[in-house]
């Protein structure tokens, strides 16, 4: 947290150093990514990326769009445009904040910006071979996307799940769930919300990530039922299905 000297700022536990949440998903040989975080230049350096496929966007707030210019180094080496999957909004929000990347200049096609393609998601979509199901949930007031991919469920930046959504995520071998701090929060599901909901939607394991500095890693951890773990950076897990 900038300007903060807490503890967990000072901590010297590697898993209280965290940037912006996304995931990189492997599957079907394909690489995708849900959201492209401020902090995504970073992540693809330390992880040594090589490739992206695809990118899902679970909607248009700053910390989860605004890494896309850096899509820029993939399109480049992989000659080829990068498709980019959302609902409308989050689709306005991008092409409104990066209008250099889908301006018509008439000039020949370029790689020193990002080439994307961009596609609504209404419903269940085929992304580079994945099955890849949109769930609506809440963020505050607003409807956002969260994702089921196989037995994966991704559910960052909520704060609540209408009923219609819940078949959709339930029952996964592993359900990734957002969740900001103890204190509550207008748009983010608090750490006891998001252990309800794990009991609710019933995976067999479920990860905590979009967690801020108010959670320190190990003593948060201590009191989390056993199927349930605090995600931190680089965290590579294996998802049947």
């Amino acid at each position: 947290m900038i300007g903060c000297d807490c503890a967990v700022c000072r901590s010297g536990d590697p898993r209280n150093k965290r940037t912006r949440a996304s995931a990189l998903i492997r599957a079907a040989g394909k690489t995708l990514l849900i959201d492209a975080t401020t902090d995504l230049r970073q992540q693809v350096l330390r992880h040594g990326i090589k490739r992206l496929d695809a990118i899902l966007l679970t909607h248009s707030h700053a910390d989860h769009i605004l890494g896309l210019d850096d899509v820029r180094a993939f399109s480049a080496w992989q000659e080829a445009p990068i498709p980019v999957y959302g609902d409308a909004e989050t689709l306005k929000v991008v092409r409104r904040n990066l209008d250099y990347v889908f301006r018509d200049s008439g000039q020949p096609l370029r790689w020193d910006i990002p080439r994307l393609e961009l596609f609504e998601m209404n419903g269940c979509a085929e992304v580079c071979g994945v099955a890849v199901t949109p769930v609506p949930v809440l963020h505050g007031r607003r409807s956002i996307l969260a994702f089921r991919i196989g037995g994966l469920a991704y559910v960052t930046d909520c704060s609540g799940v209408p009923e219609p959504s819940v078949p959709l995520l339930s029952e996964a071998d592993t359900l990734v769930v957002g969740a900001i701090r103890h204190e509550p929060h207008p748009a983010h599901f608090t750490l006891a919300q998001a252990v309800e909901l794990v009991a609710r939607l019933k995976p067999r394991r479920a990860y905590v990530t979009h967690i801020s500095h108010r959670l320190d890693h190990e003593p948060t951890e201590a009191t989390l039922p056993a199927d349930v773990r605090l995600a931190y950076d680089g965290l590579d897990i294996e998802v049947p299905g």
